[in-house]
């Protein structure tokens, strides 16, 4: 049996209208399923507001004491419980969960290189017995970008990380499948033209595609994520639009594959 494990990005969360057209489709999936999801940009908003300044280096958020209050706020809180809340009016009967939360998600703080993150967590390990309880008892995990040490220490984490590590560890139990929805129908070779889209990306033509710049930025580590969880049994990882994961869908997105 196919589990998916969806991860959504911060643009369809903060679109009400995206979110509301996600939320049917994801409630629509049949099967196992598993719903990933961040919300960086309403953390930095809130945290505009409470006078908490964004520190970004490199595109990744220095999380300090007090920005680890709000992306608990925001991420536990707030973003997940109104996903669940939705997908529930949509009859799919979520439960909304942090990596603290039963202990599912655990990780280490990441050690200090060049730059100190601050509370941002590395993932070691995910418990997917009790994943697969939810799953077996007919519920859908909902994940927040949120882990936890093991010694009451929570951790901001990446989105796309964090969906990895649950479809390679769900991958002992279930043929997993990886989806990354965002704004854009896939990886393109011209970022303005929603048609290029590349349909295939593998080992072979991942090189050129890197030497060319046709992949670059913010694109770079979610195609690392892609494919380390292929190297460690995951069935496929897709990339594209959120309507890439309706039944018999035609629309265009990329298929990674080894």
């Amino acid at each position: 049996m196919e589990l998916k494990v969806i991860k959504i990005g911060g643009n369809v969360i903060e679109n009400e209208t995206a979110l509301e057209a996600f939320i049917t489709d994801f409630a629509a999936v049949k099967g196992p399923k598993i719903l990933v999801h961040g919300g960086g940009k309403l953390a930095t908003q809130l945290a505009k507001k409470m006078g908490i300044e964004t520190t970004m280096v490199e595109g990744r958020r220095i999380t300090d004491a007090e920005t680890l209050k709000v992306i608990t706020m925001v991420y536990g809180g707030f973003a997940n419980k109104n996903i669940v809340a939705k997908l529930q009016g949509n009859g799919c009967n979520a439960i909304g969960l942090s990596g603290a939360d039963g202990n599912v998600i655990q990780a280490i703080k990441r050690p200090v290189k060049t730059i100190d993150y601050g509370y941002v967590g590395d993932v070691t390990g995910i418990s997917e017995q009790t994943i697969d309880a939810l799953l077996k008892n007919g519920l859908t995990p909902v994940f927040c970008a949120i882990t936890h040490d093991g010694n009451g220490q929570l951790f901001n984490t990446n989105a796309d990380t964090i969906a990895a590590t649950i479809a390679v560890g769900m991958s002992n139990l279930y043929d997993t499948a990886l989806y990354y929805c965002f704004e854009k129908n896939g990886v393109m070779r011209d970022i303005n033209d929603d048609d290029s889209v590349i349909e295939h990306i593998n080992t072979q033509n991942y090189p050129t595609l890197l030497e060319e710049k046709v992949v670059s930025d913010g694109m770079i580590p979610k195609l690392h994520n892609a494919f380390e969880a292929l190297k460690q049994n995951v069935k496929k990882v897709c990339i594209g639009n959120t309507k890439m994961i309706v039944e018999n869908s035609q629309q265009k997105h990329t298929t990674i594959t080894l």
